[in-house]
């Protein structure tokens, strides 16, 4: 049986930092596990943009920013001894209230692993169609917002032609501009409540930039087709969220995509006896978020679903320090499971939804996309533009650019032709921000491009377009 000091399930944004941070504070003996064939978790498929902006100090893509977080790991991981040992490709099958870890892989089988203590950085999942309670047929095209991201933006796959997106969660938003981008018609957003579940930077850049519309109070009642998805019918709902009769409309289409919220992944924590808050989903946490078992700590998505990756990162931080100062036999700082999860300054506020009607054509009220805080401006157009609402000088260059010269920046995917002759694909960006008006012309010659291997982050694919990841 392997035995180690610490144990972290989970490779993505949350695992990496945790394995750092707990190098960094002393503890030499760490096992890092990701069921995945490579680090950096659900920011491989995160092609866009949006992410870093707090850790890193600048905009980063999700492999941009899973690429630094592992070379951030790499600094203190160096040298005969590495502190952090990492294990991919293997599946924990089970963990236990005594820190007993069951996995598997297909070098080493089916084994076990013994810890001082544990650090739980699973991640989250998507609400399936199982969970939503939609009546209809099951036929293929339905699929999670997450899913239909996998198959684009990894496996290279058009998941449809005409699509609908229900739920206005931040993924959906994101896929509704990239389905846009591979060539497909969206025809709309549909969203059960008032307001807009994703960020107002989100609407703006992914709805409003390709002119999809969002329902809102509206939801879908039923599907339509045999084999293929032909269609659905949504209805609008009452306070109550339930739908109201004579107020269907049918949408011809062939994918709905489902944005309808995230889970914290927490089959473990239950077969550990771990106490699961209702609220959260996650596990009840301590301070230095140590749940109901002494020395299992949780940390990132698994605990609470966050808003920002540079939370999670940060949060997880705080977990690896914790982890470390247990193994050294330093006591908690609380004991006490607490159900509320910590709110981290910058915490992103929804968008209401609606704007207010301004009938004066000077003035334009739109939403600045430079950050998630998602400042509502106020632009008066002419020869000298003016800003108010913005929270920063970014803002107010926004503000005015976009009443004079819209910009924006594209993230995509180009097909790369590896040493062996096989087909694989990378994600890319424009090097800077680009008219906004050039982004489907450029979007478009890049899908007909081919590059060769080998790649690297950052390299110059093709003239003003950069690697975000390597082959």
């Amino acid at each position: 049986m392997r035995s180690y000091d610490i144990v972290v399930i989970g490779g993505g944004p949350a695992g990496l930092a945790a394995a750092k941070s707990a190098a960094e504070s002393g503890c030499r003996s760490i096992l890092l596990i990701e069921r995945d064939t490579k680090l950096g978790g659900i920011l491989n498929q995160c092609i866009h943009n949006g992410f870093g902006l707090s850790h890193f100090g600048e905009e980063l893509t999700g492999p941009e920013y899973a690429f630094r977080a592992f070379e951030e790991l790499k600094t203190i991981n160096q040298g005969d001894h590495p502190p952090v040992e990492i294990l991919l490709d293997t599946f924990v099958m089970e963990i236990t209230s005594d820190k007993k870890i069951f996995a598997m892989n297909k070098k080493d089988g089916y084994f076990e692993i013994s810890a001082k203590a544990i650090i739980l950085a699973m991640g989250c999942r998507e609400k399936a169609r199982g969970a939503l309670a939609i009546p209809g047929t099951r036929p293929a095209g339905v699929m999670t917002a997450g899913l239909a991201q996998h198959y684009v933006n990894i496996d290279g796959y058009m998941v449809g032609k005409k699509v609908v997106i229900l739920g206005s969660g931040d993924i959906g938003l994101i896929m509704a501009r990239r389905m846009v981008l591979e060539g497909a018609e969206v025809l709309a957003c549909i969203e059960i409540a008032p307001q807009p579940g994703g960020l107002a930077r989100n609407v703006t850049q992914c709805l409003e930039d390709y002119g999809i519309p969002l329902y809102l109070r509206r939801t879908v009642t039923a599907i339509h087709g045999k084999d293929r998805l032909s269609g659905i019918t949504v209805s609008e709902v009452d306070e109550k969220y339930t739908p109201i009769p004579g107020t269907e409309m049918e949408i011809e289409c062939d994918t709905l995509l489902l944005s309808c919220g995230l889970i914290p992944e927490n089959e473990l924590s239950r077969k550990a006896g771990l106490a699961i808050d209702p609220k959260t989903g996650g596990p009840f946490s301590s301070d230095v978020h140590e749940t109901s078992v002494p020395g299992i700590f949780a940390c990132g998505n698994v605990l609470h679903v966050h808003d920002l990756a540079d939370n999670v990162t940060k949060e997880s931080i705080e977990a690896g320090k914790a982890a470390a100062a247990y193994v050294a036999g330093a006591s908690s700082t609380s004991q006490q499971a607490i159900s509320s999860p910590k709110v981290f300054p910058g915490k992103v506020v929804k968008p209401v939804g609606e704007k207010e009607m301004n009938t004066d054509p000077s003035v334009r009220t739109m939403t600045c996309i430079i950050c998630p805080r998602g400042c509502t401006l106020t632009v008066t157009t002419g020869e000298n533009p003016t800003v108010t609402g913005n929270a920063c000088p970014r803002g107010k260059a926004y503000g005015i650019a976009e009443v004079t010269h819209p910009m924006r920046t594209l993230t995509t995917t180009i097909r790369v032709r590896l040493e062996d002759g096989s087909l694989s694909r990378i994600s890319v960006k424009s090097k800077g921000e680009i008219p906004k008006d050039e982004i489907r012309s450029l979007a478009e010659k890049i899908h007909h491009t081919i590059i060769s291997a080998p790649v690297s982050v950052g390299d110059e694919v093709i003239p003003g377009v950069v690697a975000t990841s390597a082959t």
